[in-house]
């Protein structure tokens, strides 16, 4: 059974860090494509950082780069999301979302098919 489960979020001060992950369990990463996602209530579900199965392969939000980074590990089975720099701007609830089967470049320009969510963990950043 394909199941994601993200930790991490909490609360921080301006200018703090938070490092989320995301288990996945029931995944080959031969060909998969891993995304965070954030949302906040009144606002459309926003794409943060993807990651390809190369471990390689990454894509970010223009309001996140520079400052977040995606990566996997693939012996835990595991997604990390390491934000840094944090404003109160990135206060969302984070989602990790993923596709078992797709390309390199569909993967990094989007055009994937998010085939399973996981439940979100809430970032709180105050100024």
């Amino acid at each position: 059974q394909v199941q994601l489960v993200e930790s991490g979020g909490g609360s921080v001060q301006a200018g703090g860090s938070l490092r989320l992950s995301c288990a996945v369990y029931g995944y080959t990463y031969s060909s998969s494509c891993f995304g965070w996602f954030r949302q906040t209530p009144g606002k459309e579900r926003e794409g943060v950082a993807r990651i390809y199965a190369d471990g390689i392969t990454t894509y970010y939000a223009d309001s996140v780069k520079g400052r977040f980074t995606i990566s996997r590990d693939g012996s835990k089975n595991t997604v990390y999301l390491q934000m840094n720099s944090l404003k109160p701007e990135d206060t969302a609830m984070y989602f990790c979302a993923a596709d078992p089967l797709v390309s390199r470049s569909s993967c990094i320009s989007d055009s994937w098919s998010i085939h399973h969510w996981g439940q979100g963990t809430q970032v709180t950043v105050s100024s």
